[in-house]
């Protein structure tokens, strides 16, 4: 059994489907899946202490299985840029969540490198008809008011993935759209088709969602994750 079959047997074995946000991590980094640098704290002053570690600035978001979106419920902080900014955030978003999730159990905080870029979305899910799908769309917070996104049977090949990337209609922001840093197709195919394997590889997986994958000035980045596995 190699180490993603791991994490998704202790998962099954703890009667859950959903992978939380480390183990959705784990499984990318084994995967070949570029990251933003993360590192976990359990309360303010291990986050100050990891802050300095990754660097100023920061993104702080809260871990706790019992915040389904933490968005909503003030769960994320960003663009924070020293300690004495952490300090106030992390009081703020403490009591944000657990005024929307009072009997939240808060199990820490997730410190995350700040990167800016275009935001993609890049998931995967399970269709009853047709099986495995992939699909390429432009990301972040405005993915379900624009909805536009491409889909592909699993396994894509090479020109599946530029036939999707030339159906998505905002395509222009692929090349460096007022400054933004260009997003290097190259570079988003592998990434595109690294998943495709993985999806391949265990069929377990029921849905994955990568919202967003930043491409910056330095590649792609992959922010946050889902991954749910079939019942």
């Amino acid at each position: 059994m190699n180490r993603i079959e791991s994490i998704f047997e202790d998962v099954r074995n703890h009667k859950r489907t959903v992978l939380n946000y480390e183990e959705s991590r784990r499984v990318m980094e084994l995967a070949g899946i570029p990251l933003n640098k993360m590192k976990v704290a359990k309360d303010l002053e291990e986050s100050i202490q990891r802050a300095n570690e990754v660097g100023y600035p920061i993104v702080l978001k809260v871990i706790s299985e019992d915040v389904i979106h933490k968005s909503d419920s003030g769960g994320v902080e960003v663009g924070i840029k020293s300690d004495n900014e952490l300090s106030k955030s992390y009081h703020e978003m403490m009591e944000n969540v657990l005024s929307f999730y009072p009997d939240a159990k808060i199990e820490g905080v997730s410190v995350e490198e700040m990167v800016g870029g275009v935001e993609l979305l890049i998931g995967t899910n399970t269709d009853a008809q047709f099986g495995k799908m992939i699909a390429l769309g432009i990301g972040g917070i405005f993915v379900e008011v624009y909805k536009d996104v491409s889909f592909r049977l699993i396994p894509v090949s090479s020109k599946d993935v530029k036939d999707m990337i030339d159906e998505i209609k905002g395509k222009a922001m692929f090349d460096g759209f007022r400054g933004l840093p260009k997003v290097n197709l190259d570079e988003l195919t592998s990434l595109i088709l690294t998943i495709s394997k993985l999806i391949e590889d265990y069929p377990i997986i029921f849905e994955m969602d990568l919202n967003p994958v930043v491409a910056t000035e330095n590649g792609l980045r992959a922010i946050d994750a889902r991954i749910i596995l079939e019942q």
